[in-house]
C-alpha cells in the first residue's frame, strides 16, 4: 500500500528507516500508518529529527502511557564534565550493564511496551545501539526446542544482572530504587505471544535467570545458548548514530544493547520508555 512516508527496510529480519516525515508534527492518519509499520518492522529509525524534550515525550505518548518520560543515557554530567570510566560509579556500571542483550523492564511487574530513543551527541567511534529480533529467533528454533521452551519460564532481576558485572548501587543513589527493589522477582514465560500481532517470540536476555525446576547451571547454560542463537545475523542490526536521529522500537519482541565507546568522548542520548499494558505485559502470578 502507498504510505505518506518512505520505508526502507534494513538488511535484517526486522527494522526500517523512515523518511519524508517529521515525527513531531505527524497527523493522526499518518500516525496510524506509522504505528502499523512499527508493528510490522518492530524498529523504526527516523533521521534528522532533532526532537526537543517536549516533542519526544509527546511522540512517545502516542504509542501509549509512559513508564518514564525522558531520561538521559549519558556519560556527561549536568555541568558538562565527563564521567570517568574508571571511577566505577553507578552511572558507569549501568551504562556497562546496558551493553548486554536485554528487554527493558522485564524485572518490573509490568514489562515495557517499547521506547523512543534519540541522539544528541555521539562519539567518533563506537557507542552504537544493537537490536535483535526475538520473533525471527523463535521462528528459527526447531520443533523440539520450541516444545521444550513452551513449558518454561525464567525469573528476571536487575539486581541479578548488575551483580554479575560487580555492581550494587550505593544506598541513596539515583539508581538504588528503580528496578533494584527487594520485592518479588517477576517470573516470565520464555515464549511470549505478541498482544497485537499474535506472533511468538523469545523473552530472554541478561536479566533472565533461575528457570524453575531446573538446576542453576543448566538454566544458565540454556539461557545463554538461546541468546547466542538468537542474536546473530540476519536477526541483528547495529545502528551507528548521527546527532538528531530518533528511533522507536517494540520491546515486546526485540532485545537491544549498547556498544562500548571511549568514555573520554561524550555520548548523550535521551530515552522515553513506553509502559506495557498490564493485561499482556504482566509477569506470571506468584505460585
Amino acid at each position: 500500500m502507498a504510505h505518506s512516508f518512505d520505508i526502507a527496510p534494513l538488511d535484517a529480519t526486522f527494522g526500517a528507516i523512515i523518511t519524508g516525515i517529521k515525527v513531531a508534527t505527524v497527523d493522526n492518519a499518518t500516525f496510524r500508518e506509522l504505528y502499523a509499520a512499527w508493528l510490522e518492522y518492530a524498529l523504526l529509525i527516523f533521521p534528522d529529527q532533532h526532537l526537543s524534550r517536549d516533542e519526544q515525550i509527546a511522540f512517545a505518548k502516542r504509542f501509549g502511557n509512559l513508564e518514564f518520560e525522558f531520561a538521559p543515557i549519558s556519560n556527561v554530567r549536568a555541568d558538562g564534565t565527563l564521567i570517568n570510566e574508571t571511577d566505577h560509579s553507578d552511572v558507569v556500571k549501568i551504562l556497562q550493564g546496558n551493553m548486554g542483550w536485554h528487554h527493558d523492564s522485564t524485572y518490573m511487574p509490568v514489562q515495557a511496551k517499547g521506547a523512543v530513543f534519540s541522539a544528541v551527541t555521539v562519539p567518533a567511534a563506537g557507542g552504537e545501539t544493537g537490536w535483535a529480533d526475538m520473533r525471527a529467533a523463535y521462528d528459527a528454533l526447531n520443533d523440539a526446542m520450541r516444545a521444550k521452551l513452551e513449558r518454561l519460564a525464567a525469573h528476571h532481576s536487575l539486581r541479578y544482572s548488575q551483580a554479575k558485572i560487580g555492581h550494587m548501587p550505593k544506598e541513596g543513589s539515583d539508581y538504588s530504587g528503580y528496578g533494584f527493589h527487594n520485592g518479588p522477582v517477576p517470573l516470565r514465560p520464555l515464549i511470549k505471544v505478541h498482544p497485537e500481532t499474535g506472533r511468538k517470540s523469545l523473552v530472554i536476555g541478561r536479566h533472565a535467570y533461575g528457570i524453575p525446576d531446573m538446576d542453576a547451571a543448566e538454566s544458565e547454560r540454556l539461557l545463554q545458548e538461546l541468546v547466542d542463537f538468537a542474536c546473530r545475523p540476519p536477526r541483528v542490526y547495529h545502528h551507528t548514530w548521527t546527532p538528531g536521529e530518533a528511533v522507536v522500537w517494540d520491546n515486546r519482541c526485540l532485545m537491544h544493547r549498547a556498544m562500548p565507546w571511549d568514555m573520554r568522548e561524550p555520548r548523550v542520548m535521551w530515552h522515553s520508555r513506553i509502559a506495557g499494558d498490564p493485561l499482556s505485559e504482566s509477569a506470571l502470578p506468584p505460585a
